[in-house]
């Protein structure tokens, strides 16, 4: 796998944070091991896990070194929103995992795009994630866009590290809000050295990656809840999640970020609305919507009257 350092707010961070940041599925430690095993390189030298990046850097982390599982394609239904030879956009549904990870190597949604597209998904991003370009957590509903040849994927990646990329969420959160508002704060890896927190992420000024989240107030649920849609103008890992939680609005059901044991059943409520983005083929905008599910619209029903 290959990284550039292309943005200032990806530069001056130490190697070993970087990597935490750019592969979330893998610890600090594991990584620190690749980097003093000389399994990554900086400009094609080994380095340090404490190497300041700069810009204009390139990253390139060798290939796993343990036997990766056989993924194999499932007959998993899919909730195609549109389909092309370039692309695919799926409505996922709530508790399936994008891609197979340690604990999640069948029913995810790779196993199924790769019994529907078949052979047809772009190999970037190797064996585990065939056609991910970007994805969304396990409790997250709707569009999500996969890439079915090479060309599409660096089209659509390019699109996401400029941040041209539309994408809106309609989340309900804790407590009322009285207006819309932005929230621009840096996120990273939570500094504890505690291994159950060190998994979350968190607000971080000195490590963190630039993070920007504009809020709109759609309805106030009662006395104390909100419905409200998120727009993203960077894409880091549980940004919203930790936005909102991080002005006192944590999203409902969120066992991670949030402190109410309520509604936990759920998950975070949080749905993948709107994606829009130029075509890798045609050059034309196309934008796609993914209605409210069921869960969502039922509970917004419930709160309103609380």
């Amino acid at each position: 796998m290959i990284f550039e350092i292309q943005e200032s707010e990806e530069a001056g961070i130490r190697l070993d944070h970087y990597l935490v940041q750019a592969l979330p599925e893998m610890s600090r430690s594991f990584l620190q091991g690749r980097i003093k095993e000389e399994l990554v390189l900086v400009n094609g030298q080994p380095s340090k896990p404490g190497y300041l990046t700069r810009l204009g850097d390139e990253i390139s982390v060798a290939e796993i070194s343990f036997k990766e599982p056989e993924i194999l394609p499932e007959d998993i239904p899919l909730d195609i929103l549109y389909e092309d030879n370039d692309v695919i956009l799926v409505n996922k549904p709530k508790g399936m995992v994008v891609h197979p990870a340690p604990g999640h190597y069948s029913g995810t949604l790779v196993n199924a795009l790769m019994h529907h597209c078949k052979d047809s998904l772009s190999g970037i991003n190797g064996v585990l994630r065939p056609g991910i370009v970007h994805r969304i957590d396990k409790d997250t509903t709707g569009v999500l866009i996969a890439c079915k040849n090479d060309h599409a994927h660096r089209h659509i990646a390019a699109q996401l590290k400029e941040h041209t990329i539309t994408r809106k969420y309609n989340a309900i959160v804790y407590n009322v809000i009285k207006e819309d508002g932005t929230v621009d704060a840096p996120i990273g890896r939570n500094p504890s050295k505690d291994s159950t927190e060190r998994k979350k992420m968190a607000i971080d000024p000195v490590h963190g990656r630039r993070a920007v989240t504009h809020y709109h107030v759609i309805e106030n649920l009662g006395s104390k809840y909100a419905h409200v849609e998120c727009q993203l103008e960077t894409g880091r890992t549980h940004q919203i999640r930790v936005h909102m939680a991080s002005i006192g609005h944590p999203l409902v059901g969120d066992n991670i970020y949030g402190k109410s044991k309520s509604y936990l059943e759920y998950g975070q409520v949080l749905h993948a609305r709107v994606l829009g983005f130029i075509h890798p083929s045609t050059g034309d905008y196309m934008e796609f919507e993914a209605p409210l599910p069921d869960y969502f619209t039922h509970l917004l029903s419930v709160l309103s009257k609380s």
